[in-house]
């Protein structure tokens, strides 16, 4: 398997998340070739505002590592990982991040300058923009669907 299988692996997994009705987010950790732990958004389905497809993928491949520490990995995530998962990344000491979609209303770049993260006592090494349309349109998608089904729920009740 190569990057790009990895990004479309987690394209799978975010589109597994909005059959869920979950926010559409996959994330995959690899190190040397193998995938160690896979996540999809479950913060509904779990009642729990942390399990973001970061975490989860963070929280499986740690069990796999048996270490709570995970270095010489890269997560590949379809959305430009929240603040939370940012930091959740440096404390598992992963090396690299690739992630597709930027976010810009919720992710760790809004909120965390380049002076902050430089202050970390561990540094990511960031690929942005892999298969970014794709990661997009899916979230857009998305959206753009549960509006509508909201807008039909709306009109059926006040009809």
């Amino acid at each position: 398997m190569n990057e790009l299988d990895f990004m479309k692996e987690a394209l799978r997994l975010a589109s597994l998340a909005a059959n869920e009705d979950e926010v559409p987010v996959g994330a995959v950790i690899i190190r040397e070739h193998t995938i160690m732990g896979i996540g999809s958004n479950r913060n509904i389905g779990l009642h729990d505002p942390s399990a973001h497809a970061e975490i989860n993928a963070i929280r499986d491949a740690c069990t796999y590592a048996n270490n709570y520490r995970i270095p010489g990995a890269t997560l590949y995530v379809t959305l430009e990982p929240c603040p939370m998962c940012f930091c959740a990344l440096i404390q598992a000491r992963i090396s690299r991040l690739v992630f597709g979609a930027a976010d810009p209303k919720g992710g760790y770049r809004k909120f965390l300058t380049p002076s902050a993260i430089a202050a970390f006592n561990h540094q990511i090494e960031v690929t942005s923009g892999m298969m970014e349309e794709d990661c997009r349109d899916l979230l857009q998608r998305f959206f753009r669907e549960k509006r509508e089904r909201g807008r039909r729920k709306w009109m059926k009740e006040s009809s």
